[in-house]
């Protein structure tokens, strides 16, 4: 999921993850956030993206947008 699009070439992306807490057993959702390099600029917050590992590319950035699996409403 697209969470910023503010800066050039560059979107913020949240990935969830689920897995069963390692004492109680109850289903958790972690999030982290990931820098992806968008050449195009055509991913916008709400989208679901598929991004893939690359070469660093700047300090943050280490994933590229493979493709827009989803837009936002709106």
């Amino acid at each position: 999921m697209v969470v910023s699009a503010r800066m050039a070439k560059t979107i913020v992306v949240r990935v969830e993850r689920r897995f069963a807490h390692p004492r109680f057993k109850k289903v958790v959702r972690a999030y982290k956030k990931l820098y992806a390099h968008d050449e195009k600029n055509d991913a916008r917050p709400g989208d679901r993206v598929r991004v893939v590992e690359t070469r660093p590319l700047s300090r943050l950035k280490r994933w590229r947008l493979e493709a827009i699996l989803e837009r936002a409403a709106g």
